[in-house]
């Protein structure tokens, strides 16, 4: 998440490598994370499904706008709406991880 929004804020208007790689990491790691929570039986409650499938959809729209956004800057095309969606995403997901109780 920091790669994301400190990528964000650094680079404006373009989407730079680093938001790109967070995004990713931010994907896979959160996966990672939700399947060992679920598959260990010793924390005594199971992840909230609900909570983990927005999430899910609200890193795969960082990623997916991420993605976009640095082709896009790669062919010498600015788009700024990108960079502002994977941006404001990555912290609305975080908004959700803390608010959502």
């Amino acid at each position: 998440m920091a790669a994301v929004v400190g990528g964000y804020i650094a680079a404006q208007p373009k989407v730079s490598e680093l938001m790109v790689w967070g995004a990713r990491a931010q994907l896979v790691s959160g996966l990672i994370l939700v399947g060992m929570a679920s598959a260990i039986d010793s924390i005594g409650k199971d992840p909230d499904n609900a909570k983990v499938g927005v999430k899910l959809v609200i890193a795969i729209l960082v990623a997916a706008f991420a993605e976009m956004g640095r082709a896009d800057a790669k062919r010498g095309k600015d788009i700024p709406w990108m960079t502002h969606a994977a941006g404001g995403l990555a912290i609305v997901n975080v908004l959700v991880a803390v608010l959502w109780t």
